[in-house]
């Protein structure tokens, strides 16, 4: 699978050119404010069915969305030229500083060169091992007949491969104390996300900015610790903490510790939250296609025989692979982008105002069916070598243009490497009931996922 931001490549099919046309009716000052907040997927939905480009107003903001892949091509690809990211809320800023995700311009070409190595492909390998470790360690936890939550155990096991990954082997039982206090934090964005308090000013001092203050007081004293550490001791080790420390720019300065700090946060929050969010979908959609999950079990039978898989097995495993693109499809974690016009921006050869605001909707654009068939079903066979390819960019979970995910090959190869430790030796029943998305800083279950395990 090509961990980037497009589906297999192919063409998209020639379509109406960037006019925008008019969206659902607008209230007053409020516009569509309402509808939106109700149900955010729902009026994506509609605001789609409109056209392809589709004018409408959050509040007082000019905004268009954008539903055809090449124009979504377009705003992935021009972001730090014709677009820039909008002002991020106060909990936002608060929790990941100055990290990649957050910095524009220079200093954000900066830090990507220096954490993207980071993350390459052969670093990943290095981690592997320590993802199917977590992975086998909770299976031995399991029994059969055992009722379990599943988004709980799976968040869990995310959250000690991220602990453990960033800080080494040697943190083990310290997720007992970063994982509490990352989990309040990623609350508090997702709430203020959703408009809770995203326009209050910083000064005022809610509960639950006041549990923020504290939460981000322990991680930075956590990650300080750790820094320290390796400051004194001076040996490298294999975790992605030493290699941010290790790492220089072009003049051969090194990440300061705030950086440091910022960075180790950005990189814990995209590897925890996203991968166990999508390992829940995941087995959940796996319980209501019992097709998928017997060829999942005939392909780990033929690969693996029964032992843990390792780095060298993920590009055998290609049927696991396809679940995880297929759940990224139908559940992408990360399931909006917005973006604001710069001056003389434009879009399709015409051109756009400056302060416009244009979204775009992993949800709706990978749930067309002009993309892709039945677009509601589960289908991993979609991502088979010989199916037929979707348009570049209409499939897009981990964002595109220079400012793609960078840890996009280290969830991929995470999910599934877990999947195929878990599920050689686990089947997950689920109840036969729908289980809808709910909107938040991730697209997370709308509801418990339990499940009964039974041996495979």
């Amino acid at each position: 699978m090509t961990t980037g931001t497009s589906s297999p490549t192919g063409p998209a099919a020639p379509g109406p050119s960037a006019t925008p046309v008019p969206g659902p009716r607008q209230l007053p000052l409020i516009g569509n404010l309402p509808a939106f907040s109700r149900d955010p997927l729902g009026f994506f939905a509609k605001l789609r069915g409109h056209g392809d480009v589709v004018s409408w107003r959050l509040g007082p903001q000019r905004a268009l969305f954008l539903s055809r892949p090449e124009h979504i091509g377009e705003l992935l690809t021009g972001v730090e030229t014709q677009y820039r990211h909008p002002e991020l809320g106060w909990a936002f800023k608060l929790v990941l500083g100055e990290g990649v995700v957050t910095s524009e311009g220079a200093a954000w070409r900066r830090k990507r060169a220096l954490v993207q190595p980071v993350v390459r492909p052969r670093q990943v390998r290095a981690y592997a091992d320590t993802m199917t470790d977590c992975a086998s360690a909770l299976a031995g936890t399991w029994q059969p007949g055992r009722h379990i939550d599943v988004r709980r155990e799976m968040l869990g096991l995310t959250q000690r491969i991220a602990v453990r990954t960033l800080f080494g082997t040697d943190t083990a039982g310290r997720e007992d104390t970063i994982g509490p206090a990352m989990d309040t934090a990623q609350a508090a964005i997702g709430a203020e996300f959703r408009g809770l308090t995203l326009f209050l000013p910083p000064w005022v001092p809610t509960p639950g900015r006041q549990r923020l203050k504290k939460a981000v007081a322990v991680i930075d004293s956590e990650v300080n610790r750790v820094t320290e550490e390796r400051h004194r001791s001076g040996v490298e080790r294999d975790d992605l903490l030493s290699r941010l420390l290790a790492a220089r720019d072009e003049q051969g300065d090194r990440l300061t510790d705030k950086e440091i700090r910022d960075e180790a946060v950005t990189l814990y929050i995209g590897g925890h939250e996203t991968t166990g969010t999508t390992l829940t979908w995941a087995w959940y959609l796996l319980s209501r296609n019992p097709e998928a999950r017997q060829r999942l079990a005939e392909e780990l039978a033929a690969v693996l025989d029964g032992r843990t898989p390792g780095f060298d097995d993920f590009k055998e495993l290609r049927w696991t692979e396809q679940i995880i693109r297929e759940t990224l499809r139908l559940y992408p974690p990360v399931w909006l982008m917005t973006v604001i016009a710069k001056d003389e921006s434009t879009l399709g050869g015409r051109p756009v105002a400056a302060g416009t605001v244009l979204w775009a909707s992993q949800w709706s654009a990978q749930r067309d069916e002009r993309w892709f068939p039945e677009p509601e079903a589960f289908r991993p066979e979609r991502w088979d070598e010989d199916a037929p390819p979707a348009p570049d960019h209409a499939w897009f979970p981990f964002g595109g243009g220079a400012r793609a995910c960078l840890g996009a090959r280290f969830a991929t190869v995470e999910a599934v490497l877990v999947l195929a430790t878990l599920a050689q030796r686990f089947h997950l029943d689920l109840p036969a009931h729908e289980i809808p998305p709910k909107t938040g800083l991730t697209l997370q279950p709308g509801a418990p996922v339990r499940a009964t395990l039974r041996s495979a």
